[in-house]
């Protein structure tokens, strides 16, 4: 099984918005090579890749209809005062997070 686990709206340290550009483009070139995805995992800012106002939501939605499981974890949608505004995807717990972590074959992280 495939885990891809993103917690963070960007790609790498440094400047934010290059960051988000970055992951937007990992994530298209992800779909596009057909790399087989199982679950997406996010956490923290991750949860802003799936809710109102995402700009990768076409890419999630490709991943999607591709057999991948989406799930945003509910602490952090709380959190952020988020969990309404999911668009994709299911709400996560760290208990299945941990469990996905430690059984997969591969965990992606950009």
């Amino acid at each position: 099984m495939t885990f891809l686990y993103l917690s963070s709206d960007g790609m790498g340290q440094g400047d934010a918005a290059l960051g988000r550009k970055l992951m937007a483009s990992f994530l298209k070139e992800l779909v596009a090579a057909g790399t087989p995805v199982d679950l997406v995992g996010c956490v923290n800012h991750g949860v802003l890749l799936t809710t109102e106002g995402s700009p990768v939501l076409e890419h999630l939605q490709a991943l999607e209809a591709a057999g991948a499981r989406i799930a945003s974890c509910g602490t952090c949608l709380d959190a952020l005062g988020l969990r309404d505004k999911l668009l994709i995807g299911e709400v996560g717990s760290m208990d299945k997070t941990i469990q996905v972590m430690a059984t997969a074959d591969r965990v992606l992280r950009p």
